[in-house]
């Protein structure tokens, strides 16, 4: 769905600029013998609100996967990837872990079904789940779902790391919380609190 809507806009703009409509970039869609200047010669022609519709594209488009700025836009942007995802039999494929799999039942089942699965083999547990996503074999279905690592904030299911969209979020939490003024200890407050009042004291 997502990739549908982002190509609708794609699209429009490859309109705009006079691009080839089957390029399947904006980025790299501009001719040759043009160059950049003639780009830069049809943007100044657009109003600047369709410039800035342009620019998102083109910054959306040379996104870096798996980068700290995707997690920060995630949040910043309030991103419901379940609005776009759904789990299908490739994911199922590539989780190959045993204590993620039973909390992934357990999200989707619930604890009871997770724990009386526990020690079943991974191929069956893999199936429940997919039942639980679909709603088949009798199961409750469970909608709206995406595994931890994949909303925003992302966070994992154990504690052995390892997991890209954590650690890209965790680096850009370090970064703001770097950024951010931190409160001043209370003998500093107290000192600058004097220093203000002296040099009042001093100006009257």
């Amino acid at each position: 769905m997502a990739e549908a809507r982002f190509d609708e806009r794609r699209r429009a703009v490859l309109a705009v600029l006079g691009f080839d409509a089957d390029e399947p970039t904006v980025t790299l869609g501009h001719e040759t013998r043009k160059g950049m200047s003639g780009l830069l010669l049809r943007l100044l022609d657009v109003p600047d609100a369709v410039v800035m519709e342009i620019l998102g594209v083109v910054m959306a488009e040379t996104l870096a996967a798996g980068s700290e700025l995707v997690e920060t836009l995630g949040v910043h942007l309030d991103v419901e990837m379940a609005d776009y995802w759904t789990a299908d039999d490739a994911f199922m494929d590539l989780v190959r872990d045993r204590e993620v799999l039973t909390a992934l039942l357990g999200e989707v089942g619930g604890a009871s079904i997770a724990a009386a699965n526990a020690s079943e083999k991974t191929k069956t547990v893999k199936g429940i789940i997919s039942d639980h996503l679909t709603g088949e074999n009798g199961r409750e279905k469970h909608d709206h779902w995406v595994p931890r690592w994949m909303a925003f904030p992302p966070s994992a299911y154990t504690t052995r790391g390892g997991v890209g969209t954590v650690a890209a979020a965790e680096r850009v939490k370090w970064l703001i919380d770097e950024d951010e003024p931190s409160e001043p200890e209370p003998q500093e407050a107290a000192e600058a609190a004097s220093t203000a009042e002296e040099n009042e004291r001093i100006a009257a």
